[in-house]
């Protein structure tokens, strides 16, 4: 049975969600932690981060609806049926990769975090191990004056953090910085402050929008110190890196540390990287397990972040009776510094 459920599974994870979210129904599992470490036979094929997504919708339907055929009707219908399709029809064709349907990086972010449901505590020794273990000052000792993601994903990043996510006065800190932050000319020359940390002096050297910057190897150390006081940033912004990064929930704890109260981070991401560079945690997801992992880096860093979200940046256009993203995708996951 466990090998038939694993064939199924590793096809459409939309599938297994559906299967996951159907039995907890039927079996009136009003807590799915529960019920997960009770099965973890059955649900071992079914990718974890992928259900806890969907938790929170299931355990409000219960509330709201005690009706057992009515939970699943709704959930079916409602939430599941439209990532359903977009699993089936919608690839990127650079990659392969599966792509999200408008709304579901969104609702990739729990309404109510569960501290049973910590991924981390459980995570196996390969979940930030990678393909090049090398020091990555090595990989990172020659500049590279280049951009990441295409022309388009540039322009909405850019726009971004120059128009909606910095404000006049503000003290940023930009993480894994190059020889861009994507910050506007007009909007750099409003700022009081912008600091960088990065790997490579001459790419950080060419950078026009900062103030002062710092050569740190954020992998080097599990105890990462970052050379800032407390409560000295308004603005934490983490550019195409998350991925790379092997103590994510130390260095975001550490984060919001150097975070003013009520100060924002925004860690953006695309499914472009260096993959001998990036976690296996990272590499075997797709781009909404992707939202749901930074958002877990953000609340079980033990940083006191809040009001975590989520937001789609891509570029998308008409296509048939879907939405599809035109080029490289963009995301953006937000929070708030308590």
């Amino acid at each position: 049975m466990a090998s038939i459920l694993a064939a199924v599974f590793s096809r459409n994870t939309a599938a297994a969600v559906c299967f996951y979210i159907i039995i907890t129904v039927l079996l009136n599992a009003n807590n799915v932690s529960s019920f997960t470490k009770s099965n973890a036979f059955l649900l071992s094929a079914i990718p974890a981060r992928t259900c806890k997504i969907y938790q929170a919708k299931l355990l409000s339907s219960f509330d709201n609806n005690p009706d057992r055929r009515a939970v699943i009707e709704s959930m079916l219908v409602g939430s599941l049926l439209s990532p359903f399709m977009a699993y089936a029809a919608v690839r990127d064709p650079k990659t392969g990769i599966l792509l999200p349907s408008p709304g579901e990086i969104a609702s990739a972010i729990p309404t109510v975090w569960d501290e049973d449901d910590n991924p981390f505590t459980s995570s196996s020794s390969t979940s930030f191990a990678r393909l090049d273990s090398s020091p990555d000052t090595i990989f990172y000792s020659e500049p590279r004056f280049v951009e990441h993601v295409d022309v388009q994903a540039v322009e909405s990043m850019t726009s971004y953090i120059s128009d909606r996510l910095l404000q006049s006065g503000d003290s940023v800190l930009d993480l894994c910085s190059s020889w861009t932050s994507h910050i506007s000319p007009s909007t750099a020359q409003k700022l009081k402050r912008v600091a960088a940390l990065g790997m490579n002096a001459k790419e950080l050297e060419g950078n026009p929008s900062l103030t002062d910057w710092t050569v740190l190897d954020l992998n080097a150390n599990k105890d990462i110190k970052l050379p800032y006081e407390a409560a000295s940033f308004d603005v934490v912004m983490c550019q195409l890196s998350i991925d790379y990064l092997v103590h994510p929930l130390e260095v975001m704890k550490e984060t919001a540390r150097v975070m003013k109260p009520g100060g924002k981070i925004a860690i953006i991401f695309s499914n472009r990287l260096f993959l001998s560079k990036a976690v296996g945690l990272w590499t075997g997801s797709d781009d909404i397990e992707h939202a749901y992992t930074v958002g877990s880096y953000l609340h079980y860093s033990g940083g006191g972040f809040a009001d975590i979200k989520a937001e789609d940046l891509s570029t998308r256009r008409q296509k048939g009776k879907e939405q599809v993203i035109v080029g490289d995708p963009l995301y953006v996951v937000t929070a708030t510094k308590k």
